[in-house]
């Protein structure tokens, strides 16, 4: 609870903070760079690799184009191991580099860790991969986000097993702030039509020890289970449970990691449903979506397209756009003002739209299913 509350002081003193407060610093015309903490090792790495990856993609593309008002734009990856700990420290260490930005960090404990630290440095914090309510509430000057919350994915989510006539739903979530920002949404979508979970289970971040929520979940027999994980604990539990003689549906939230949880499962994909918050990266396509293909197709080793890679394409998106609106000389105070400006912004089909008010671009969701040859189907 104290932390809880010294976070919220910090974020709410950040936004107390008049805009002549910003740093002065402004970046040289050597290049722009850029900060990110994400897990490229461990349990989680396939979540932080593939930001990475459609972030550098895009990056890459612009760069062989010129860059932004003639520099390039460099992402500085520190692996954290989805681990808050060494998130604050690689935070720590980007902030005393003097990197311009914070940018598309992987997670919500280790966001929640940064962010204090970069509202302390006045340094902006753009992109996070998470849908979490407290990295949107206090409201926070320097934060931008790209994709819709976890209270819209569960809302879709609990909507959809509802008017499907399931109403014996459970939840099996991870134990940290992201699990529980994702259990108050499906609390909150649940209470909504007077309905309540037929039991609750958890596992550690990190950890593929299912075998408590196993005896937690399974006897209460519930028709769906809502899984706000990573995907190597909810495959865990899934590929366990199917084995005990569960054949419920299994519902994720997108950070679950689409691809990685398909790997993860194999044949036992089939039919778990995954809410996405960003547009569909398969198959033939114009606008965003193609321009993301084809900037794949300029990387070595030519990645197969996902749904995390084409949320850190379109993140660097944003920010580039943002930067060439800053000028050619931008400051912090710049980068933020000319996101604030991007007001029915619209990249090539995926819209967001900022203002100085509200710095939460999309509430887009949508429903996705997992096949047993590993494709993921609208």
């Amino acid at each position: 609870m104290q932390t809880r509350r010294r976070f919220h002081q910090l974020a709410l003193a950040g936004l107390a903070m008049p805009a002549a407060s910003f740093s002065t610093f402004a970046q040289d015309r050597r290049g722009i760079v850029l900060g990110q903490s994400a897990p490229l090792t461990g349990p989680a790495a396939q979540l932080g690799l593939q930001m990475q990856l459609g972030a550098k993609a895009y990056f890459d593309t612009v760069n062989a184009a010129g860059g932004v008002h003639g520099v390039p734009v460099t992402l500085k990856t520190l692996d954290d191991g989805y681990d808050p700990a060494r998130c604050k420290a690689n935070t720590e260490k980007l902030i005393q580099d003097d990197v311009f930005a914070l940018f598309g960090y992987v997670g919500t404990p280790t966001s929640v860790a940064a962010l204090p630290l970069a509202t302390a440095a006045r340094v902006p914090f753009i992109a996070p991969f998470t849908g979490a309510e407290s990295l949107r509430d206090p409201f926070n000057k320097l934060v931008f986000h790209i994709r819709a919350s976890y209270f819209d994915e569960t809302e879709l989510i609990v909507k959809q097993l509802t008017q499907l006539d399931m109403k014996k739903i459970a939840v099996f979530h991870q134990n940290d702030a992201y699990g529980q920002a994702g259990l108050k949404g499906v609390m909150r979508a649940l209470e909504k039509r007077g309905l309540k979970p037929t039991a609750v289970a958890t596992v550690e971040r990190n950890s593929v020890d299912v075998s408590a929520a196993l005896k937690t979940l399974l006897p209460s027999q519930p028709e769906a289970i809502v899984q706000i994980g990573a995907y190597k604990g909810c495959a865990a539990f899934i590929r366990e449970a199917r084995k005990a003689g569960y054949f419920g549906q299994f519902y994720n939230v997108s950070f679950v990691g689409t691809q990685a949880l398909a790997d993860e499962l194999g044949k036992d994909a089939a039919g778990v449903v995954i809410s996405q918050v960003m547009p569909s990266p398969f198959g033939t396509a114009a606008g965003l979506v193609n321009d993301y293909q084809q900037a794949l197709q300029r990387l070595d080793g030519k990645p197969e397209p996902n749904y995390t890679s084409i949320e850190g394409y379109m993140a660097a998106r944003v920010l580039v756009d943002a930067l060439r609106r800053a000028g050619p000389k931008p400051s912090r105070e710049a980068l933020v003002g000319a996101l604030e400006s991007l007001s029915g912004y619209d990249a090539r089909g995926y819209r967001l739209n900022f203002s100085a008010g509200k710095h939460v671009g999309s509430s887009f969701v949508e429903l996705s299913m997992l096949t047993a040859d590993g494709k993921v189907r609208r």
